[in-house]
């Protein structure tokens, strides 16, 4: 995942998660008001695609992808499952589609150095990605994921 392993992971992991919530809403402002998908369009690059999972009054759960091919069910990746902590204004990821819920891989709740190094990587990931996807410049609108895959990139 990344070679990189700050010293004080706990600190760390707090600020990605902040910076990581503040990319999103950076990356698709209205993202509060999607109400199942939308999709986000720009030139020459794969179609980003959002799922809302999960609508909470303070949290909200999301998939974030990328769709490689004209097909929906082609090459979906990473598959980002988030969720945003929207009073405390962070995000943070659960898994991706290489990588599975930290429940799942951590049993032993004794392993905290384990899970927080693991969480972190998960989260430094989400932030080098929306990084990416912040300089492309992405617009997304309502749509549906059949609709909006024939579509071809502005």
């Amino acid at each position: 995942m990344s070679l990189v392993q700050p010293v004080n992971t706990a600190l760390c992991l707090e600020k990605i998660c902040e910076s990581n919530y503040q990319k999103l809403f950076r990356l698709i402002p209205n993202l509060r008001s999607f109400d199942k998908t939308a999709v986000g369009l720009t030139q020459n690059k794969p179609a980003l695609y959002l799922e809302v999972l999960e609508r909470n009054p303070y949290t909200l759960t999301i998939e974030l992808s990328h769709c490689f091919d004209q097909q929906l069910s082609e090459q979906i990746v990473p598959a980002v499952k988030i969720r945003i902590y929207l009073d405390a204004q962070l995000a943070e990821v659960l898994r991706d589609i290489d990588r599975p819920a930290v429940d799942k891989v951590y049993q032993n709740p004794g392993s905290l150095v384990e899970i927080r190094n693991y969480k972190w990587r998960l989260n430094y990931f989400l932030q080098k990605w929306l990084d990416h996807c912040l300089k492309t410049e992405y617009r997304f609108s309502n749509g549906k994921f059949s609709q909006v895959a024939a579509v071809k990139p502005l």
